[in-house]
């Protein structure tokens, strides 16, 4: 899904639902949901709200035969699930909200009227079947979902442009219910989905696979059959009708040896529609060349690739099919993406949202690095790095009991999701140092999980197996841990040596991050190198041998790594000294590190100061480490001195 959402979109009842993508950075907190509760419940991985009974069986077929139309979400037909039953199954589940009303429900060619409904959970008593035995259910229902939310289930906008009404579907993540019978289970997916809309003649109705047959019904309504034989999530089944022309173009991925793939786009009939995103939907099939070489082959080619132009106010990856609001390079180029991140590998749990949306982020940034060039992508990064850092907390891995309904932005977090989600898979190519050996980390994730789902951890897993590293240490970091690194620079450099000092405080929980950080030397003579320098502790110190005399230092000048710096020019007596000590971060806020670096021989006299030299704080100092609290004083500059008697040493400091 990408982040594509306008401030007033969320303030009207009837909201433009969002995909996955939104090209604004900081979603968080603009839409109010409230939530019953928000605990876990222990079985099998159902939520609070799912009964139990729902993971008795194993879907193989999702089956829709349903009426929809371009000015209503009323939706009207039936819904077929096919399955294998994991246990001895007398007891039939599935999950269909109360406002859409079932007309029928049948079991194994037998209609069972003795049901009950608890929420959106349907109970069907039947007769019971072994483990291991397949059954068919087809539900009939007819009704009109409640809309008005972002992550409604099926939404209704009009074009003003085009002068088009238009109807879509976005299950995304708990919403599937509201429109078809479901079981929503990220972990279980099916084998095959058909998709049959009936709809007016004169419109056009898009959904997965591929179209295999357009049946004329008469009374000036026709079935357009959709079908897909690949495995599919419950939240990447969708449609979206609208009166549509199709414009096919064609891509072909050197693998497949000047055979193709086809781009099928559903835009609205209407003039300067095609003019005005032919160019966008053209540059599809360069990003689709582009994946298929640094990930697989495009997972579902013998199918389709396509689009469906919606009012959404950005992307939503549907399975072969996405549901778009406009043909922008960043959209489109993220929510192909997912059609590896996401509907190819899908996340095993929301938990784990990471896989779907960093790496469908990251596939943006790559877009841009290989198709538009190094810069562009350098940009791209450097302000989703900007975006993580906006606030000081926050981790990529979802806690459990931040997974709930009424909590969706907190999975769909720009700041998390997305843009942090981006940086730390940037920042793990940075730390493998190997562009091969990180391409071929994505190659296998994607072959060894193909069709399935995946974790954070299976990522980690994989990445460890393919280059030997261990990467333990970097998500407990990056992923599970919270916020990012500060650092304090100094550095002093003769004619032959140059010598830096790193500071590092960090801005959340996490208290450190171990990473590799680059350095630009910028020498007096007009060269410049890069040295890459590992932190391995709050403070480093490095000495390193230049031969000539460095005049400038540039921290992470090609914006690999997440951080934030200050940069500080001192003295060589200074480093040499017994009192000398670095801080951070600086400015501050509360918390103020001071570290000593060398030996301490003697008792050091630490006291701050303001600038009219009023003692503040004052503590004899016997460790190599202390803190201040800074939190209750004014805003202002200070002065912090430490000396043992014979020797001194002052930095100023802004709170």
């Amino acid at each position: 899904m990408k982040r594509n959402l306008i401030l007033f979109i969320l303030l009207l009842s009837s909201v433009l639902l969002s995909g996955q993508w939104n090209q604004e950075i900081n979603i968080d907190g603009k839409c109010t949901h409230i939530p019953e509760q928000n605990t876990k419940q222990e079985f099998l991985g159902a939520y609070y709200w799912q009964s139990p009974y729902l993971f008795d069986y194993d879907v193989t077929f999702y089956g829709l035969d349903i009426e929809v139309t371009s000015s209503s979400i009323y939706v009207e037909g039936n819904g077929t699930i096919n399955g294998v039953a994991l246990v001895p199954l007398d007891t039939f589940a599935f999950e269909l909200i109360p406002e859409q009303l079932i007309d029928a429900i049948w079991f194994n060619n037998v209609q069972y009227t003795n049901y009950s409904r608890s929420g959106s959970n349907v109970l069907v008593p039947v007769d019971e079947i072994g483990v291991g035995e397949s059954f068919s259910a087809q539900i009939f229902y007819h009704g009109q979902p409640p809309t008005g939310g972002f992550f409604a289930g099926v939404s209704n906008g009009y074009s003003s442009t085009y002068n088009k009404p238009v109807t879509w579907t976005l299950s995304e993540p708990f919403a599937a219910k509201d429109w078809f019978p479901v079981k929503q289970d990220l972990e279980d997916k099916a084998d095959s989905v058909w998709v049959f809309l009936t709809t007016d003649t004169s419109e056009m109705a898009g959904s997965q696979g591929l179209l295999t047959n357009v049946v004329d019904l008469g009374n000036g309504k026709h079935r357009m059959e959709w079908k897909s034989n690949y495995p599919i999530d419950y939240y990447l089944i969708s449609f979206a009708v609208a009166d549509y022309q199709e414009y096919n173009v064609y891509s072909h991925p050197e693998e497949l040896n000047g055979d193709s793939i086809l781009i099928q786009n559903f835009i609205y009939d209407a003039p300067g529609c095609l003019e005005n995103n032919k160019a966008g939907m053209d540059q599809t099939a360069d990003f689709i060349e582009l994946f298929s070489e640094k990930f697989i082959l495009y997972p579902f080619w013998q199918e389709k690739y396509g689009h469906c132009l919606t009012q959404l106010g950005g992307g939503m990856e549907h399975q072969t099919m996405t549901t778009i609001g406009n043909f922008s390079f960043h959209l489109v180029a993220h929510e192909l993406g997912h059609m590896w991140f996401g509907d190819n590998v899908t996340c095993a749990t929301w938990s784990d949202i990471w896989i779907n949306e960093g790496f469908a982020t990251y596939s943006d940034y790559l877009a841009n690095e290989f198709i538009l060039g190094w810069e562009a992508g350098k940009a791209f990064i450097t302000s989703a790095q900007n975006s993580s850092m906006s606030s000081p907390g926050g981790s990529v891995y979802i806690p459990e009991d931040e997974i709930y309904p009424g909590n969706e932005w907190r999975i769909f977090s720009g700041r998390l999701s997305y843009d942090k989600g981006a940086v730390i898979v940037h920042m793990l190519r940075h730390e493998i140092q190997n562009d091969d050996l990180f391409f071929e980390v994505l190659e296998t994730f994607q072959t060894d999980f193909t069709s399935g789902t995946a974790t954070g951890e299976d990522f980690k897993n994989t990445a460890e197996q393919v280059t030997g590293m261990d990467f333990d240490y970097f998500f407990n970091q990056w992923y599970y841990g919270e916020g990012y690194p500060i650092y304090d620079i100094d550095w002093f450099s003769t004619d032959q040596v140059f010598y830096l000092t790193s500071t590092q405080s960090t801005s959340a929980t996490t208290p450190f991050f171990d990473m590799l950080m680059e350095y630009r030397l910028l020498f007096n003579d007009g060269t410049d190198t890069i040295v890459k320098l590992r932190q391995t502790a709050n403070v480093n110190t490095f000495e390193i041998a230049t031969g000539k005399k460095v005049g400038l230092v540039v921290v992470d000048p090609e914006k690999w790594t997440m951080e934030k710096v200050n940069s500080v020019i001192i003295d060589m007596h200074e480093i040499e000294s017994p009192v000398y000590f670095t801080v951070g971060p600086n400015p501050v806020t509360d918390q103020l590190n001071v570290y000593f670096p060398n030996s301490v021989n003697s008792d050091i006299s630490l006291e701050l100061t303001d600038l009219n030299g009023k003692r503040i704080y004052k503590a004899n100092i016997h460790n190599e480490k202390t803190k201040i609290d800074m939190s209750e004083l004014p805003r202002g500059m200070y002065i912090l001195q430490a000396t043992n008697g014979q020797n001194s040493m002052h930095r100023k400091l802004l709170k």
